[in-house]
């Protein structure tokens, strides 16, 4: 990753097929034209005299009649990159978004809290807990939605309930293009409402489900990355105290980056959340799971109101939706209604604090544009730091 200072570091690399066929004018022009390639293909032009791997290659293609220059003269110094700030290597500029995930690949380790209001339907395709506990108990009541196999929290039926989540991941990259990572949250809840005899449960709090996956750099720019990113979730949360799913998930997600200009960027993700396996549905007869898969789609600008040599400020809005296919909520008024088709959107507000391109603080702020939610108001705070 490199610093985006207005200018790029130099590097050459070249992809040498079948040149035997070619003529040596051709083929030297090629040599002294090509523009910089990827990083990862090859690294920077050698200044010492030494042969460069392009012309190492060409000569190897041309055969030992073709002599090559050993001296790659530096470009003009209008055209070359400045030392970068704090005489470190150029670095990419950091992902500023707090709500879409980064796409940038690389060891960093980050601490994420979360605090969420007014939850009314946390169990909507088993997508944030388990299937509602109340099913254990409306034999009676309601005998083709009983489930005695229900692992969800209960008694009651939860109409508001607030959360909060902390999560510590490391992400570590063998290769920039290539990184594995693992997140473990924790989690608390404090129902704050039921539906009027029906019960209800305690304030509840332990591990939650614990993520892990890989991300691979698809494109690796500097101004533009495209990354590939597939996410594992499994059911480690007690489901019964409502800390987590109670199956896996298959998370693939396509993150972009792009860099519009010094200061401003834009950066989006796409991804589906997928669900391996899931409680009865509704009725239990049925063969519909009362979980589903939960598309999600995000885009978020920001602009650095604020870049020094140390520290980078920039404020982000982001956009957030979800579009829920498949499963079932726990809602008496329609009945236990299928979630599927429902749309969530959020609006998040943030700003980042970026330090020497390596460690950042985030705050943010999120709220419900649509009627359905997973929750009305959300707050979140960050703090990373890559190595």
């Amino acid at each position: 990753m490199r610093d985006n200072d207005g200018d790029k570091s130099v590097s050459m690399s070249v992809l040498i097929m079948e040149m035997k066929k070619m003529t040596r004018a051709v083929l030297v022009a090629a040599v002294l034209v090509l523009p910089s390639m990827a990083l990862a293909q090859s690294g920077p032009a050698s200044r010492d005299g030494s042969r460069s791997p392009i012309q190492d290659a060409v000569a190897a293609a041309l055969g030992s009649h073709v002599a090559i220059a050993t001296v790659v003269e530096a470009p003009p110094a209008a055209q070359q990159a400045p030392a970068a700030r704090g005489g470190r290597e150029p670095r990419r500029r950091p992902s500023m978004v707090g709500y879409i995930s980064d796409s940038s690949i690389g060891s960093q380790v980050r601490i994420r809290f979360d605090a969420g209001y007014e939850a009314s339907v946390p169990d909507r395709a088993e997508f944030f807990y388990a299937k509602c506990g109340c099913y254990r108990d409306i034999a009676d009541l309601i005998p083709a939605a009983f489930d005695p196999s229900s692992p969800g929290p209960g008694p009651g039926v939860v109409t508001d309930l607030d959360f909060q989540q902390l999560y510590v991941l490391a992400e570590y990259a063998p290769h920039e293009r290539v990184s594995v990572f693992g997140e473990v949250p924790i989690r608390w809840l404090k129902p704050r409402a039921f539906v009027p005899g029906l019960g209800s449960f305690d304030d509840q709090s332990g591990l939650s489900d614990i993520r892990f996956g890989v991300k691979i750099g698809a494109v690796s720019l500097p101004e533009r990355q495209v990354t590939l990113q597939l996410q594992l979730a499994a059911p480690t949360g007690e489901p019964l105290n409502g800390l987590g799913t109670d199956h896996w998930s298959v998370e693939p997600t396509l993150l972009y980056f792009e860099q519009v200009t010094d200061r401003f960027a834009i950066e989006a993700q796409f991804g589906d959340v997928i669900p391996t396996d899931g409680s009865a549905g509704v009725p239990t007869g049925g063969s519909e799971k009362f979980s589903g898969s939960v598309l999600y789609y995000g885009i978020g600008p920001s602009y650095e109101v604020y870049s020094g040599d140390q520290v980078r400020i920039a404020p982000v809005v982001e956009l957030v939706g979800w579009r829920v296919n498949g499963g079932f909520e726990t809602v008496l008024d329609p009945l236990f209604p299928s979630s599927d088709g429902t749309n969530i959107v959020n609006l998040k507000f943030g700003v980042r604090l970026t330090m020497r391109d390596r460690s950042s603080i985030y705050i943010g702020y999120g709220h419900a544009l649509t009627d359905a939610v997973w929750y009305d108001d959300i707050v979140r705070a960050e703090y990373r730091v890559g190595f």
